[in-house]
């Protein structure tokens, strides 16, 4: 089915606005035009990608011209306004989860597992990339498959943006995070994995550990990630940051019908873990 999407292929959906022209007429405009647009591009479904909670007032005029709502995969957010790691598991984890991580850390005694945080990782991404795929290959859901290309670019493109943390054992590197940076914000976008090691050493959480420390001692305030692996999240007090999708069908009678359907069929709906989490009806 031919589609129209408005949005971030790859990340948030955000409406720019200005002092003269506020993302509210922004949008009213958007929602104005955009059945036109699609019945010129011979689009039958429009869709609003993965736009944040706080949009909803703006974008309730889609909702008022026929388009259904639903919850994509939300984001999470981890406030890091601790000293240090030790100070949050302190602080933020009871005690059966401090135990926990305590022995999942033990794996690495006596391992010696050296971090470099870069802009860019041009020189890297022949040892990282594979390490992506290794991850990317064991999902249960997939969505945008990265590039190497993408990972080289990144670091002419928006240096300003972006940070690669990569671990290496004994010169060969294990691990590596995807990470931009944005206000008080440390964004936790991809990870790589060498399974080889990863499990036996327990480098989820590991690389965590090496993050945030590296985040708080930078200023920053939160630990945002992308969605999926909620079960880890969760246990570390992880809160989810709702994203959105705004959906319409082209044509009105079935567009009737797929409104009613579209929140029964979104993943969010069936995912278990989330509904441990304290604030999942605000993904509704």
């Amino acid at each position: 089915m031919r589609t129209l999407m408005v949005g971030c292929f790859a990340g948030e959906g955000h409406l720019a606005g200005s002092s003269t022209v506020p993302s509210g007429k922004i949008a009213e405009i958007l929602c104005s035009e955009i059945v036109t647009l699609a019945r010129s591009c011979r689009a039958q479904l429009i869709v609003l990608k993965e736009f944040p909670a706080r949009y909803r007032p703006v974008l309730d005029c889609f909702v008022r011209r026929g388009f259904a709502r639903a919850p994509s995969m939300p984001m999470t957010a981890l406030n890091i306004e601790h000293d240090d790691f030790d100070a949050y598991m302190q602080n933020a984890l009871p005690r059966s989860a401090r135990w926990q991580l305590r022995k999942k850390f033990k794996a690495t005694d006596g391992e010696t597992i050296a971090l470099t945080v870069t802009d860019d990782a041009r020189d890297a991404v022949d040892e990282i990339y594979p390490l992506y795929l290794q991850v990317f290959d064991r999902s249960k859901f997939r969505f945008e498959k990265l590039t190497a290309d993408y990972l080289r670019r990144l670091g002419s493109d928006m240096k300003d943006k972006v940070r690669f943390f990569i671990w290496r054992r004994g010169g060969k590197v294990i691990a590596f995070s995807l990470c931009m940076v944005e206000g008080d914000s440390l964004f936790w976008e991809y990870v790589g994995l060498d399974y080889a090691v990863a499990l036996d050493l327990h480098l989820y959480y590991y690389t965590i550990r090496d993050m945030m420390n590296w985040a708080i001692a930078n200023g920053y305030r939160w630990l945002r990630s992308t969605g999926l692996s909620y079960e880890p999240k969760f246990r570390m007090r992880h809160d989810l940051d709702p994203l959105d999708l705004y959906v319409r069908l082209r044509s009105p009678l079935p567009n009737a019908i797929f409104r009613l359907l579209l929140p029964w069929i979104v993943p969010a709906r069936y995912d278990k873990t989330l509904r441990k989490f304290a604030n999942y009806r605000e993904v509704w």
